[in-house]
């Protein structure tokens, strides 16, 4: 009966995303045994009898194998994908930790969010390795009129998954669709922009045209979210990527953008080498897995693109190489910089209709701003990720202190915060949120002292109890897990993301000066 139990169970969920095993990056400490588990790949005929739950994790591991099947097969063409930098030209013409004093969360009212800002989730694809991908459209109703649901028209996805199929050592990540506009909150057709809503964009473009840009007055007002048509500018400013000073700000751009395709002349030729095959193969594998549902990240234009920037970021923090889940942290500044050239429908824009000048600015700004981002938390990435231990720890800690009932809840069960939280703090929540989301959190971790080291424990705790009821009402093992790892994100909005910024906030006010609070 275990036997058939864990058959079952497995076969109904092995396509769920993110099932019981977290992305771990290249370099990591070995997963608990007792996770690894084996999928049958001849599975007999269901028993459709009622089965019994697991209700704590011994009982959930002795109904299933020990160690998961791994076929390690070479990806023989992986390579032949790589772009010599002698066809890159390399001239480029020109273009154009001070302490924010932080308004309490609730003088902060949050964007409001448009009525249709929402869309069914798509269809998932179930066809087998060898059926041929459908390329049908959809029509759906959004606004009171009538779209093209083309999302997986246009994705190859016997592109997407041929690394996925090779690689059965790693584990599939969740996919999270977008709901109108990867760049813009607010769905097309929504209403015209508040009066409160102008009177914010004046001020920060007020800000941003001084002589001299008051980084902690722009800090204060970023915090509760970035109008979308000043967000590109400022994310390079809060990034400390570009100068306060507006006279210096054209200059930095030239120099930093040449120093960034120089770069590329001097290292990306040494892909191919046995120093950085692996760094290489491991990126390319990984890259059609960044959002495979949005055309946008499945152009190769856009591959090509993100490959350069992970491969010369790897061999330049040579600490840390690269680890998978750095790959999600190209894509909200990638989106940011496209969405001042593209006003609607980002996710669907072919960027090779950009001119030449306008993508090499778009990969170089985005390059040195994940760079300035993961400088403040490459801990995370080094031999054993101590980093992202400390964050786990403290969360633990943290959530002992403010939430008791859930805290007892998963030691009932032995359910493990690392078995969950590991990936909230390797990929900053990115993997549970829509993108849209994604990028107004970091609107507020701009604006907050350290804000993606220090503060984003704190929205992890806050994102935890946004689930109480639900985590309190599971009574097994598996379902806690499964629960954990596929949250109903997927029509959250500003709205949404205000209140878990306040709520993070309030927890922060309280607890991070508390004498017995862990902080590494």
């Amino acid at each position: 009966m275990a036997t058939e139990n864990r058959i079952n169970f497995w076969r109904r969920n092995a396509k769920v995303p993110g099932s019981l095993q977290p992305v771990y990056g290249a370099q990591h400490p070995p997963l608990d045994p007792r996770l690894r588990r084996t999928f049958p790949k001849d599975t007999p005929k269901v028993n459709h009898l009622k089965t019994k739950k697991a209700s704590s994790f011994h009982e959930f591991a002795r109904s299933t194998n020990d160690a998961w099947g791994i076929e390690d097969e070479e990806d023989e063409d992986f390579l032949g994908a790589a772009v010599h930098p002698s066809s890159l030209p390399i001239g480029l013409p020109s273009s154009s930790h001070t302490q924010p004093p932080f308004p309490p969360p609730p003088h902060h009212e949050p964007p409001e969010a448009g009525p249709g800002d929402r869309l069914p989730p798509p269809v998932q694809d179930h066809q087998g390795p060898e059926d041929p991908p459908q390329q049908e459209e959809e029509e759906v109703p959004v606004n009171g009129r009538v779209v093209k649901s083309n999302s997986e028209a246009h994705l190859n996805v016997s592109a997407v998954r041929s690394p996925l199929q090779k690689q059965q050592s790693l584990p599939v990540r969740p996919i999270v669709p977008l709901v109108a506009r990867i760049s813009d909150q607010n769905a097309s057709g929504a209403p015209p922009m508040t009066v409160r809503e102008k009177s914010r964009l004046d001020k920060f473009k007020q800000l941003l045209a001084s002589p001299n840009t008051d980084l902690e007055e722009l800090r204060k007002h970023s915090w509760a979210g970035i109008p979308r048509e000043v967000r590109p500018i400022t994310w390079r400013l809060l990034s400390g990527y570009l100068p306060a000073n507006m006279e210096r700000r054209e200059l930095v751009l030239r120099r930093k953008r040449d120093e960034y395709f120089g770069f590329i002349e001097q290292y990306y030729h040494s892909c191919t080498d046995d120093n950085y095959r692996d760094t290489y193969r491991q990126i390319h594998i990984d890259i059609p897995r960044t959002n495979p549902l949005i055309p946008l990240f499945q152009q190769p234009a856009v591959q090509e693109v993100f490959e350069r920037i992970l491969f010369i970021w790897a061999i330049r923090h040579p600490a840390s190489g690269y680890v998978q889940g750095i790959n999600d942290l190209v894509t909200p500044f990638f989106v940011v910089f496209l969405s001042e050239f593209v006003e609607e429908d980002v996710e669907n824009f072919e960027v090779s209709a950009l001119s030449l000048d306008t993508q090499r600015n778009m990969e170089a700004d985005s390059f040195w701003c994940m760079s300035k981002l993961l400088d403040g938390i490459q801990d995370n990435y080094t031999f054993a990720q101590p980093g992202i231990q400390n964050k786990v720890k403290a969360l633990e800690e943290l959530v002992s202190r403010i939430d008791e009932d859930i805290h007892g809840h998963f030691q009932r069960y032995e359910v493990e915060y690392l078995q969950f939280a590991f990936r909230w703090m390797n990929n900053l929540l990115m993997r549970e949120l829509p993108l849209r989301c994604t990028i107004r959190l970091w609107d507020t971790y701009q604006a907050e002292a350290e804000g993606f080291s220090h503060f984003h424990l704190y929205v992890c705790a806050a994102f935890l109890l946004e689930w109480r009821k639900e985590i309190l009402s599971m009574v097994d093992f598996q379902g806690l897990l499964m629960l954990l790892q596929n949250l109903p994100t997927i029509h959250w909005g500003n709205e949404e993301v205000g209140l878990l910024l306040a709520e993070a906030y309030r927890l922060k006010y309280m607890f991070a000066d508390a004498p017995s609070h862990y902080r590494r």
